[in-house]
């Protein structure tokens, strides 16, 4: 179902009940809780290739097979799992993605050990202060940006996979490293607003 266009949103959430809801509830929203920050690393990653809509209309069959975005669980996961994957239309069924996922994982939980947090680790690339964009249109957004590709070469020197320096930027948007809601959308203010009282 689409949505009816607004001057008053960003208009990538218009195309779908689903993009909206999650425009008005997540994005740009600035996350230090762990597991969601490796929810949207599974999530993102499993993008690569395929729009955001995709991965939305599959988000429900995510959390079944990912225990919630457990990563001790994920962390562990071996045949049997990803076979019960492969078989769902409910997850984008790439063995290369879920391998990846898995994977990826392990690496999140050492770089939790190893910073006390994920959260500590991903939010020093920003002084722990989301970033504020001031563009007014969508066509000013960067696809990725030099520190976008900081991220990813990090993140694959240390072992995570399907995370290029486009999916990175996207993850830190999703997690609001980086408010890029369009200055007249009422959710850039909010954003913002949350971005002042980050406790890491």
């Amino acid at each position: 179902m689409s949505v009816p266009s607004s001057p008053m949103s960003c208009g990538w959430a218009m195309h779908s009940a689903l993009e909206q809801e999650y425009h008005d509830r997540e994005w740009g929203v600035p996350q230090t809780d762990d597991r969601i920050l490796f929810e949207f690393l599974v999530l993102e990653s499993a993008q690569a290739g395929l729009s955001w809509r995709t991965v939305l209309d599959k988000r429900e069959g995510y959390r079944r097979h990912y225990a919630g975005f457990d990563p001790e669980q994920v962390a562990h996961f071996g045949e049997t799992e990803i076979a019960a994957m492969l078989v769902d239309p409910g997850v984008i069924r790439n063995r290369a993605k879920i391998e990846a996922s898995i994977s990826n994982a392990r690496v999140f939980l050492e770089l939790q050990a190893h910073h006390g947090s994920f959260a500590r680790f991903l939010w020093r690339y920003v002084d722990g202060q989301p970033i504020q964009s001031n563009c007014d249109r969508l066509e000013q957004i960067a696809a990725q940006t030099a520190l976008s590709q900081q991220l990813a070469k990090d993140l694959k020197r240390e072992g995570v996979r399907f995370f290029g320096p486009t999916i990175a930027y996207a993850y830190m948007q999703a997690v609001g490293l980086v408010n890029d809601h369009v200055r007249h959308c009422p959710r850039h203010q909010a954003c913002r607003a949350m971005g002042q009282t980050i406790r890491l």
